[in-house]
């Protein structure tokens, strides 16, 4: 593993954040509801031959992870199939925060151990993927009566709620935010309380922070840029953190996938790093092999590569 300097250039993704207007999606809630989940999927396919037409961005970097991951140059039918599941999630979405949930299966796979956890009051330390859909795994922590909260910075935190308003104005979606002075207090005491904590692991930090590194590892047979802060704030908290997944499986079918990861309970000073680098290193493993058994469930529609293989290539120098 390299360790490289937080003050490198802003990732990629920050640039490319999704960035929908109001209007947008509240005109897609508004058909989603009003046209029923079946009539809305048919819309989809022409949206997604469209953007898949066109070109653009999304169809370039959908081709060139689809690549990596399948082992082969993409077919039309590989790029197609892979925007169309995201499509699908996002329009999922629309549902699930609506919380209609009798138009899906949910499908656990692993939560025994959570649910261990949980009746000895210990809080969940989560951490995913951009990857399937997390709101299927916000709506099994709800149908189960489970506090879920997700951990983002705060820019982020606005721009999830806002579009949330717009897609479930009823809707409440509990987040913490980092970068607050008393974020690690309130995470720590909902934690404490028993509560599910998330966030996501797949994208390197759009700020910044002494809290974190990054950290160059081999991802789908190429280095690849991830950020250490997810386990270091684990290892802080002193928690066990587990892997989540929720796979999208076609139809009305998601597979809500936990895998436990890590277990910071006995780190301290002496130990912690090396504990929180084998966690990097078991989530990327992990994560690539969700990726190679679900190819067209990962949606990162940007170059994920591209800052981490000229450093590395200067290393090998």
């Amino acid at each position: 593993m390299t360790p490289q300097a937080d003050t490198a250039t802003t990732a990629a993704w920050v640039a490319t954040r999704e960035r929908s207007s109001l209007w947008v999606l509240k005109l897609m809630r508004w058909f989603a509801l009003a046209a029923g989940r079946r009539m809305a999927r048919l819309v989809l396919h022409p949206i997604t031959l469209y953007f898949v037409l066109t070109g653009g961005r999304a169809r370039r970097e959908s081709a060139r992870y689809l690549a990596r991951v399948l082992g082969r140059r993409p077919r039309f039918r590989d790029v197609y199939r892979h925007l169309h599941t995201f499509a699908s999630t996002v329009l999922d979405r629309v549902y699930l925060v609506q919380e209609r949930y009798d138009a899906f299966e949910l499908e656990p796979n692993g939560i025994a151990f959570m649910d261990d956890a949980l009746a000895h009051g210990e809080g969940i330390f989560m951490v995913g993927a951009h990857m399937g859909s997390f709101e299927a795994l916000r709506a099994l922590g709800l149908q189960r009566g489970l506090p879920v909260a997700v951990i983002m910075y705060e820019d982020n935190a606005r721009l999830i709620n806002t579009a949330l308003a717009a897609l479930a104005p009823q809707a409440t979606l509990r987040t913490i935010a980092l970068g607050r002075l008393d974020a690690m207090l309130e995470l720590r005491r909902w934690l404490d309380d028993g509560g599910i904590a998330g966030m996501l692991g797949d994208r390197t930090l759009p700020v910044s922070s002494q809290r974190s590194r990054t950290v160059s590892l081999r991802f789908l047979g190429a280095p690849a840029r991830f950020s250490d802060g997810p386990f270091r704030l684990a290892a802080m908290l002193r928690r066990r953190v587990v892997f989540m997944a929720g796979l999208y499986h076609g139809g009305h079918r998601y597979e809500l996938r936990f895998m436990p990861l890590a277990d910071f309970s006995a780190a301290h000073a002496g130990n912690r790093d090396p504990l929180i680098a084998q966690a990097l290193e078991r989530y990327v493993a992990t994560l690539e092999a969700l990726c190679r058994e679900a190819p067209y469930n990962w949606f990162n529609f940007f170059d994920f590569w591209a800052d981490a293989e000229p450093a590395h290539a200067a290393e090998g120098a």
